[in-house]
């Protein structure tokens, strides 16, 4: 059944080159003919789909000279009808033109909701529209990579593989327990426990994929810490390229946390200039000290800066997200134990230090194609790789029929992540994350 009209805005606000007013559902060409007087010859309701027009778009007390551009169901977005004004940028306009859509009858869309119907018609997945929301609200190169392959059905693929075997073993099962006069032999058991120990190899896979997919959505986190002195403030404004922190040879300057961001291949680190660490301290510098040191115990990689060979603010830091940094390069003595040896000041060693901390928080592996990088994704993985082992271990207690019911359970788990057995609640918290007019 097709959708009443809907409207909005779907440019951001505010003044540009042009804004675009989106409107879908059925009627959408016949709500163009009130409001738009073409300049050419072609009438609105003779409108060719995927042509732009341009002429008069009739407003309340205005008119503006723009575009107007059909597109037919299905071949849509949303998959409905719509229809697309394209004004002059402005607030007042734009207004202007979404006020004369609900005068022609549109009602003013909610959030995400040209996307839920996109999703209702079968055009995208529920995972594929995260990933529209993840492009949109990307803020380094990697979320654009890791929303781009969602928006592209990677994840969805390759949960529908797994679903289709899933369905292959579960017809087996439920022929044996119709025909239980054939029995199904301890070979045949033991194929189908190895079928599904293959499943939950590959749900595996895509469950360890999510740590890379976390650093992308969420960022790296990377403490800088050592003793007062030792040019940790300055590491941070060389790496920020400006001033940020503020740099002076008394001790316990710093005395609460300085953060930055900066972006290396393309994905998002946080860092925090924490108070340097000493044992004589006044009470303020106390409170910082400690701040330092729950930043350090809470960090995804750790700088340890010293002009020295003395790296003891690492104490029981792990090696896997542990930096040692010299940080005279440009006139200190080098020694021994340290894995980067840079100079703030000349810029040495700084690429070198970049490159070091892109491989700790990663481990090495390359981010490219990381596509596991939602929450809700991961555990909906999880949930559904222990139904899949539950049935795994009671093969040999209980009998396929009763072992059916885990699969069955974790065929629908993975159902939640492309929308297909998701409930009203799932879909209605993935598009309250969008924009009116998206």
């Amino acid at each position: 059944m097709a959708e009443v009209l809907i409207s909005a805005i779907s440019t951001p606000p505010g003044v540009g080159g042009v804004a675009i007013v989106r409107v879908s559902g059925q009627g959408a060409l016949c709500l163009a003919e009130k409001m738009f007087a073409p300049s050419g010859k072609t009438a609105v309701k003779d409108f060719a789909p995927n042509y732009m027009y341009t002429g008069n778009i009739l407003c309340d007390g205005f008119s503006d000279y723009g575009m107007c551009v059909y597109f037919k169901a299905p071949k849509s977005y949303t998959g409905e009808d719509v229809v697309e004004f394209h004004c002059h940028g402005g607030t007042e306009i734009a207004r202007g033109v979404l006020k004369a859509t609900l005068a022609a009858g549109a009602r003013s869309a909610g959030r995400g909701e040209f996307t839920k119907r996109a999703f209702i018609n079968g055009k995208l997945s529920l995972s594929s529209a995260e990933g529209v929301i993840d492009m949109i609200n990307a803020e380094s190169l990697a979320e654009v990579r890791a929303g781009g392959l969602l928006y592209s059905e990677k994840l969805t693929g390759e949960v529908k593989k797994i679903q289709s075997s899933l369905t292959d073993i579960l017809a087996g099962i439920a022929a044996d327990t119709d025909y239980p006069e054939e029995d199904i032999d301890k070979c045949e058991l033991a194929s189908l426990s190895t079928d599904l120990q293959g499943i939950c190899t590959a749900l595996d896979d895509l469950i360890a994929a999510y740590s890379g997919g976390k650093l992308i959505k969420s960022g790296v986190s990377v403490a800088i810490c050592g003793a007062p002195n030792v040019g940790k403030s300055s590491l941070l404004n060389a790496l920020l390229g400006y001033d940020k922190a503020i740099v002076s040879p008394v001790a316990g300057t710093t005395r609460d946390a300085v953060e930055g961001t900066i972006i290396i291949d393309g994905v998002k680190y946080h860092l925090t200039d924490t108070a340097g660490i000493r044992e004589q301290a006044g009470d303020i510098e106390s409170i910082g000290i400690e701040r330092a040191k729950r930043a350090v115990n809470t960090a995804d990689v750790v700088v340890c800066v010293s002009d020295c060979a003395d790296f003891c603010a690492a104490d029981g830091v792990q090696e896997d997200r542990l930096l040692k940094v010299f940080s005279k390069a440009d006139g200190g003595k080098p020694f021994g134990g340290y894995d980067v040896a840079i100079s703030s000041l000349t810029g040495a060693g700084l690429e070198d230090l970049k490159s070091k901390l892109a491989a700790k928080a990663t481990g090495g592996r390359s981010l490219d194609n990381a596509y596991v990088i939602e929450e809700r994704h991961y555990s909906a993985l999880k949930r559904a790789r222990e139904k899949l082992a539950a049935a795994v271990a009671g093969m040999q207690s209980f009998p396929l029929d009763i072992i059916s019911l885990d699969i069955r359970e974790g065929w629908r788990i993975l159902g939640e992540i492309t929308g297909e057995t998701a409930d009203e609640e799932i879909i209605n918290t993935v598009f309250a994350k969008f924009c009116v007019g998206k």
